[in-house]
């Protein structure tokens, strides 16, 4: 089965054109694929999150399983579906134009000529690669021409906000998939609750988190899940919840054209005033300069 083709897609190629990003969801069953002989003009993106994917790039193959990030670049024959036997394949994926600063994080985990294997991620990486994708469907505005009803969303980002946004989200995928590949199990005084704190807290740093709130969503008291996430993690919670936020204003800096009261505000921080005090304490600039490049 092939896939339809994606809006201001060539004929037979159904990625997208230059400057733009698609992203979706899939659940599919047994027969779905695609085949793309003479490759496609931007990059894959697939990170599986359940069943079991198979996926072809020239003569290479590689299987796609649960906490799997396999990237494919362009120009190469290409073949992927449903494993023979799986009952489906459920994952993410993303076709766009990548960022050069990219290469050197996939080029130790090429498996063979423009096939990345990212594998397997720890489950503390999961959730956040999860939201990651998830932001990058919200952020396009678009929904994909010849969606039926009730299917698995695609969204096309076109315009510069919404492609700049999913650029970033998609390079915190392959950040986070670069770092955590093939990494050790936990360690033994691990703690499943303080890693779900740290993942809500990634996938929307400007949510109004606040200690009482990360412990109730981890079921414990606002006392103890302090002390168990400064224990785990050498930090107070609301200074990493800080540090995430001045991390996501910074990116919302460089590819938005945001005033730095709107990027306060989406950062979850109610006062531009202490915004930029913060910011300038953490990045030697104010958030005006840094927007500017004036860059320690």
């Amino acid at each position: 089965m092939r896939a339809a083709a994606l809006p201001g897609a060539a004929a037979g190629d159904p990625s997208p054109p230059p400057g733009v990003v698609v992203t979706g969801r899939y659940d599919q069953g047994p027969g779905y694929g695609v085949n793309r002989p003479l490759g496609s003009r931007s990059w894959l993106f697939t990170f599986t999150m359940g069943g079991r994917g198979l996926i072809r790039q020239g003569s290479a193959r590689a299987e796609a399983v649960a906490g799997h990030l396999v990237v494919l670049a362009p120009g190469v024959a290409q073949r992927y579906g449903v494993a023979p036997g799986a009952p489906h394949w459920r994952f993410w994926w993303a076709h766009c134009q990548t960022r050069p600063s990219w290469t050197p994080w996939l080029h130790p985990y090429a498996v063979a000529d423009g096939l990345y294997v990212l594998a397997p991620l720890p489950d503390a990486l999961r959730g956040r690669v999860e939201a990651a994708f998830g932001r990058m469907l919200a952020g396009a505005r678009r929904p994909a021409r010849g969606t039926p009803s009730g299917a698995d969303p695609v969204a096309v980002a076109q315009d510069t906000l919404a492609r700049e946004l999913a650029l970033c989200a998609l390079e915190e995928v392959v950040l986070l998939a670069a770092s955590g590949a093939g990494a050790a199990a936990p360690e033994p005084d691990d703690d499943a609750r303080v890693r779900r704190a740290e993942e809500l807290i990634a996938a929307d740093p400007g949510a109004p988190h606040t200690v009482r709130s990360l412990a109730e969503s981890v079921a414990l008291s606002p006392s103890r899940f302090a002390h168990l996430f400064a224990l785990r993690t050498g930090r107070p919670p609301m200074r990493a919840l800080r540090e995430a936020r001045l991390w996501h204003a910074a990116r919302l800096l460089e590819a938005t054209d945001l005033t730095v009261e709107r990027v306060a505000a989406a950062s979850g921080f109610p006062s531009p005033f202490h915004f930029s005090r913060l910011f300038r304490a953490r990045y030697g600039v104010p958030p005006g300069a840094y927007r500017a490049g004036e860059r320690p």
